[in-house]
């Protein structure tokens, strides 16, 4: 479980194809050293669990599923990713519960500055645009955000404060780059029971 404040910011640094999962090393100088091999962590948002780790960062392998669900089968070296630890029960939820599970993968499709912060409109899969509500929560490449305005039939209008700008991979997207979705999770309940119950 995460809670959608990213830590860090690190870098795929190698990619290796194995027999049936690809491997990546992911550069990260001391956030690797909180980790140990068995810990999950949370790479743009998806769950992942870690193999190695170090000095400079930590390794982790993915199977199939996920590079076809997640944009992890775009990544290459150099691609900048968003970090986070597994969150410690009695510790504060600074943003809303994620669980690391990418329901899909959004698109951005404009993104303007106003003043200090930016606009991004970000196409979403439909099912998370069902669960989503204005004012309510959003997981795109595992930072927390909240809807400030739906665009067009599929959209979410976020609005980005200049420290997660600069401090997560969203300040490095062009339009039309893929991001990771998950929709929130108390919406995803509510739609699945409001789904099987007798009208």
């Amino acid at each position: 479980m995460f809670t959608g404040i990213i830590e860090a910011l690190g870098r795929v640094a190698r990619t290796t194809d194995l027999e049936t999962t690809r491997r990546f090393v992911i550069e990260a100088p001391a956030f690797g050293n909180e980790l140990v091999a068995g810990d999950s962590v949370a790479v743009d948002g998806a769950c992942l669990t870690v193999i190695e780790a170090g000095a400079e960062g930590f390794s982790v392998d993915v199977i199939g599923t996920t590079l076809e669900r997640t944009i992890a089968g775009r990544y290459a070296p150099g691609t900048p990713v968003n970090l986070e630890r597994a969150m410690k029960i009695g510790e504060r939820l600074d943003g809303h519960i994620v669980q690391g599970h990418v329901d899909g993968v959004g698109h951005l499709t404009q993104v303007q500055q106003d003043g200090e912060f930016w606009l991004m409109d970000f196409r979403v899969p439909e099912d998370v645009l069902e669960t989503t509500i204005l004012h309510g929560s959003i997981t795109l490449n595992g930072v927390s955000l909240t809807v400030s305005d739906f665009v067009g039939e599929s959209g979410v209008q976020i609005g980005i404060i200049p420290f997660t700008y600069h401090h997560t991979d969203l300040g490095s997207l062009e339009v039309g780059d893929p991001v990771n979705v998950e929709a929130d999770l108390i919406g995803k309940y509510v739609g699945r029971i409001l789904s099987v119950r007798p009208s």
